[in-house]
């Protein structure tokens, strides 16, 4: 933001009025009411007006909120809806820190932007065509190994 005390090095102030200069002012004047607001607690005012009760309020929702996540990491491996449990925590810690308010926005757009992409119709065909091969060849495996083995477990082979 140019607060005019550096006009001496960068020219006089005729030269700020050429139309390149209007523009990028104007261009300025319409980002910042497009600018975001900072992030703000989402705490009661009760909570928010005591600073050590603020404080163990956001400890308490840091540790709710790694509970989550941790649980939604461990679904990952375990039945369970792993993601949806990462982002359940992600937007649990973003209602007290900006950080996370930034990450989960972050994904969300990511996200939306692969949901967008998934459906193009190239990447369809390309995903239809790489499932139909991979179904294919598990098939020709499995045939394969019915024809040489049978219904046996691979643990009870005596004979190869």
């Amino acid at each position: 933001m140019n607060t005019g005390s550096d006009r001496g090095t960068h020219g006089s102030a005729a030269d700020e009025s050429t139309p390149e200069s209007t523009t990028a002012a104007s261009s300025e004047a319409t980002a910042e009411p497009g600018a975001q607001t900072p992030h703000v607690s989402k705490a009661p005012a009760f909570i928010k007006s005591n600073k050590s009760l603020h404080l163990s309020w956001q400890v308490g929702v840091f540790i709710i909120g790694l509970a989550v996540i941790a649980a939604g990491v461990a679904m990952l491996v375990l039945p369970g809806p792993g993601w949806v449990a990462i982002f359940a925590g992600l937007a649990i810690w973003a209602t007290e820190f900006a950080w996370a308010h930034l990450v989960l926005r972050w994904t969300k757009r990511k996200v939306t932007e692969a949901a967008q992409k998934a459906l193009d119709p190239k990447v369809r065909r390309r995903n239809i065509i790489l499932t139909s091969a991979g179904l294919v060849i598990a098939g020709a495996l499995i045939g394969f190994y019915l024809w040489k083995y049978g219904l046996v477990l691979p643990w009870d082979l005596k004979d190869q």
